[in-house]
């Protein structure tokens, strides 16, 4: 079959072809490719109640419901700043309120919704809730290297009560940008470089926020969930925020889309437009993303938001000529509710007078929102119980978020077994930028909850967990400064210590939402300190606290153990020294591959074969003169503090009917899996999958399996993984979609990282 366009198998024009079953066992399966809806959708369980509300709304009243305006942080109602949404919220001209919380407040701008409004209709609350309102979990990047999704189910579910208890209705998360750009600040926000992993992801924490009925979400300790940000923002030019992405349509529905399905699947009650073009066209007016893909070949029947002024700037991309072509494009290509500008509702009226906007658009939007609110349950409940409010971090999340946050760390280097330290060690010396700070919680944290509940410091958990040492702190250098002065203190420190622990990284302020660096090494003079410890010759372990992956520089040599600590949250001191002292065995992997140079970006795992791929012996093959094939840590690595092997991995079967595929058969994929050290740990088991030759050429591997597994020294289990049509297809670039499963030979991959050798052969006739 090489070299020649193989026939189709099993196709699905318009259809769906995303990862089902179990999270994080890979079995995958096909799945039939839906009717296409029409909008409006059918109708919902709260049909009679909406249809019978709108029929006694004006226009003015309905374009009002499709407004969101932001509050203004620590300001109450009555306040000078807050008049605007007051007022709006009085005439009914106002569907919800975004960046407010507190049970009192909230409460208050209700109650101007609900009493002296014509209508009465509640508001719906929204907060930026990325990875915890008081209890701070680690950032999602983190949560995903962990390749658990129960580490991101326990961040939603704690996240979800304290963000209710305050009177927030909505969280705008979870981020499920894919992307291959370190340098993207707002990597942090998502789960790396993978749709696998993403999707499992993203679904959890979904299911997470709002339980497992997305129909209902009236309990005290959910919200609505909201899958951002569709989409393609991930590929943003060179990593700058807001960037233009151009992205061919098997791009788009292979890499970008995915996670998105995923969403929906686990049943997302909201979904948010991209600052991104895509291919030309701005996401907030793009018709075929947010309707003919999302709203009538997915069928998704929820609310579409805009982002921070998303619609506005459709100007600024030189797409609408004004604040109406803003509003007739956006809200004609899918948009049902614009935030902070309101070109929907200073040009609403004349549009639909102008037949520019159909009633029809008009009232399927606002059927979503009200929608919102029913299921929400605020027509029978618009208030929040002020006596119910949490106001701090309660003992078990914080013991929730410790846990995440160690699940979450990845071992990179550890020779000579420097790691796990001994408690019983008589000196430790704790030195760095971050080694003392409370700077560690990580992009996009609630002002409010960063004052009042900071991050543990790493030398005060070092302090408890080796109660009986001498601890020395110096702080070296700062986090971003060229001063290299207290350096000589450090070093004093280390020399005079049995081991010593570096604590470098980035500030979480430049990592998250524009914050695009051109140089991802570690920032200031923190490579001189390392290298500084270093040649005292005594032992160190390097702890990096940071927000994406790392070019490391020439220092990794000199390093004899790492550890990535990511920004873990709330509870980051007492998890680093989990870690650092043996409580916990590191066991997640990296979601993203860590380049060895900035200018090897974009360089990633699942990328396409050339031509003329590596070959050392080969100049004249696809590679850079000045640096050694591949990242510095490929997708998937990680270390463990104890050994395991894996066995031969077995396929059921070596080939497959097209007939079977087509009726949804799978196959399975088993290896063995033995821990044979010293100490109990986990590791992540991994399934890739490569199609040696297709019509469109295919990445040279794809996740699509894993299972995190914990086993007792000696200790051994059997990994078991199904491949179905989902896993071994693809979307060609047909305009509108068209997925196929095409006969040929594919290796299948079993390992412990994406550069795993161990292969299989299978053969789909």
């Amino acid at each position: 079959m090489q070299g020649m366009r193989r026939r189709t198998l099993l196709s699905a024009a318009g259809g769906t072809a995303m990862a089902g079953g179990l999270l994080g066992v890979g079995n995958a399966q096909a799945a039939a490719a839906p009717a296409a809806r029409s909008v409006p959708r059918a109708s919902g369980p709260y049909d009679q109640k909406i249809k019978q509300l709108m029929g006694r709304m004006t226009v003015d009243e309905k374009f009002g419901q499709l407004q969101q305006l932001p509050w203004t942080w620590d300001t109450g109602p009555g306040g000078g700043e807050t008049k605007a949404v007051e007022d709006a919220a009085r005439k009914g001209m106002l569907g919800s309120v975004f960046s407010i919380f507190g049970a009192k407040t909230t409460n208050a701008l209700q109650k101007i919704a609900v009493e002296e409004s014509r209508l009465g209709i509640p508001l719906v609350f929204g907060l930026d809730v990325i990875h915890g309102m008081w209890t701070n979990f680690p950032i999602p990047l983190a949560q995903a290297a962990s390749f658990d999704p129960a580490v991101t189910v326990a961040d939603a579910e704690v996240s979800a009560k304290e963000a209710r208890s305050n009177g927030v209705h909505w969280t705008f998360a979870p981020m499920m940008d894919v992307t291959h750009e370190p340098r993207w600040g707002r990597i942090a926000e998502g789960s790396g470089e993978d749709p696998y992993l993403t999707s499992a992801f993203a679904a959890a924490k979904v299911r997470g926020y709002q339980g497992e009925d997305p129909k209902d979400l009236k309990a005290k300790d959910r919200v609505a969930a909201c899958a951002k940000h569709f989409v393609a923002y991930g590929g943003a030019e060179g990593g700058r925020d807001y960037n233009t992405v151009d992205v061919s349509e098997s791009r788009l529905r292979n890499l970008y889309l995915p996670p998105f399905k995923a969403a929906l699947d686990a049943g997302v009650a909201t979904v948010m437009a991209s600052f991104n073009t895509i291919s030309g066209v701005p996401a907030h007016a793009n018709p075929h993303t947010l309707t003919d893909i999302l709203k009538k070949e997915w069928g998704f029947d929820g609310l579409v938001v805009s982002d921070f002024t998303g619609v506005k700037e459709l100007i600024a991309h030189g797409f609408a000529e004004d604040g109406a072509d803003a509003a007739r494009l956006s809200l004609n290509a899918g948009v049902d509710m614009e935030m902070t500008s309101t070109h929907f509702v200073e040009n609403g009226k004349k549009l639909l007078r102008a037949g520019k906007i159909e009633q029809q658009r008009l009232d399927d939007a606002v059927y979503r929102v009200l929608q919102l609110k029913y299921q929400l349950g605020l027509f029978d409940q618009p208030y929040v119980e002020e006596k119910g409010e949490i106001t701090e971090p309660s003992a078990d999340a914080r013991k929730a978020a410790r846990a995440a946050a160690a699940r979450s760390m990845v071992l990179l280097k550890n020779e000579k077994s420097v790691l796990p330290l001994s408690a019983k060690a008589s000196s430790i010396a704790v030195v760095g930028p971050f080694a003392d700070s409370a700077d560690l919680l990580g992009t996009w944290v609630i002002p409010a909850s960063e004052k009042k509940f900071p991050a543990g410091k790493v030398l005060d958990a070092v302090k408890k967990a080796a109660p009986g040492a001498k601890v020395t702190y110096a702080k070296g250098v700062d986090a971003a400064g060229k001063d290299t002065s207290g350096i000589g203190e450090a070093v004093a420190a280390a020399k005079a210590a049995e081991v010593t622990v570096v604590v470098v990284g980035e500030p979480p302020a430049i990592s998250g939402e524009a914050a695009a660096r051109s140089d991802i090494s570690l920032p200031g003079a923190q490579e001189k300190l390392i290298e500084a410890v270093a040649a005292t010759g005594k032992p160190f372990v390097v702890v990096l606290v940071n927000g994406r992956p790392l070019t490391v520089g020439d220092w990794l040599a000199q390093a004899p153990a790492v550890l990535e600590a990511w920004h873990p949250g709330i509870e980051a001191g007492h998890a680093i020294a989990d870690v650092l002292f043996g409580a916990v065995n590191p066991g997640g992997k990296l979601p993203a591959s860590f380049p060895r140079t900035v200018g090897q970006i974009p360089i990633h795992y699942n990328h396409e074969s050339t031509g003329r791929p590596y070959d050392a012996d080969n100049k004249y093959t696809s590679k850079y003169l000045d640096l050694p094939d591949g990242p510095q840590f490929p997708f998937g690595f990680g270390l463990s503090y104890t050994d395991f092997t894996l066995g031969d991995p077995k396929l059921s079967r070596s080939s497959v009917a097209a007939d079977a595929l087509r009726k949804g058969d799978t196959l399975e994929v088993s290896v063995e899996v033995r821990n044979t050290g010293k100490r109990a740990g986990d590791e992540v088991v991994q399934l890739y999958v490569h199609d040696r030759a297709a019509s469109l050429t295919q990445p040279v591997r794809r996740l699509r399996g894993f299972r995190r597994v914990t086993l007792a020294p000696g200790k051994h289990t059997t990994v078991r993984f199904r491949l179905g049509a989902a896993d071994l297809g693809f979307w060609t670039n047909d305009s509108h979609g068209h997925f196929t499963v095409e006969a040929g030979a594919f290796d299948l991959y079993v390992g412990t990282s994406s550069a795993a050798t161990a292969k299989l052969g299978l053969t789909v006739d």
